[in-house]
């Protein structure tokens, strides 16, 4: 095949693959913060990942509230799509440890992603008044909470100004400067 031809096959395949793996770590994420399910953005989840969800619950259970197949399907996902990733770029198969590793490293990757812009995306709408009572900014607001409280406990108070975002994010962010290495894409 041509280079661009593989080039537009590894968009396809990485931009697709990465949006429905956001949305399936979204919705484990949402149980875990006990977020609105009713929220009209929380809809789209439910019913962007029930398909392939609910036949893959029979075989796996939650475990003590969590989605345990979200992860799974999560953890799926990102392992085809790094076998697809070098199948396209190479024409071989991933070597099994990069596979493992690039699996495990790209879900952590992805769910700190997650928070690190959640928690950005919650600052600036925090700065707009009308955004308030938005949906997209209290399932956000809701699906963050989780990610800052600790941080909340750890800051002393400062007289009304939460910092605790700020400290969040360069936290997220080591993170995922730590984890590039390890991610395949």
């Amino acid at each position: 095949m041509s280079s661009s031809v593989n080039q537009a096959l590894l968009f396809l395949v990485q931009n697709i693959f990465q949006l429905y793996i956001f949305i399936v770590l979204i919705r484990f994420l949402l149980q875990v913060a006990k977020a609105d399910f009713y929220n009209p953005m929380s809809q789209f989840v439910i019913k962007a990942t029930a398909p392939i969800l609910t036949p893959l619950r029979r075989l796996i259970p939650g475990i003590a509230g969590l989605d345990i197949a979200a992860l799974v399907l999560a953890l799926l996902l990102q392992f085809v799509m790094i076998i697809l990733i070098f199948l396209i770029a190479s024409g071989t198969f991933a070597n099994p440890i990069t596979l493992l590793i690039g699996t495990f490293a790209g879900i952590v990757n992805n769910l700190v992603s997650i928070y690190f812009f959640g928690i950005i995306i919650s600052a600036i709408l925090s700065w707009i008044p009308q955004a308030q009572g938005h949906p997209v900014a209290q399932l956000i607001s809701q699906l963050v909470e989780p990610a800052l409280a600790p941080f909340r406990k750890l800051l002393p108070d400062m007289g009304g100004i939460d910092i605790s975002p700020i400290l969040a994010i360069m936290i997220f962010q080591v993170l995922r400067i730590l984890l590039q290495p390890y991610v395949v894409v």
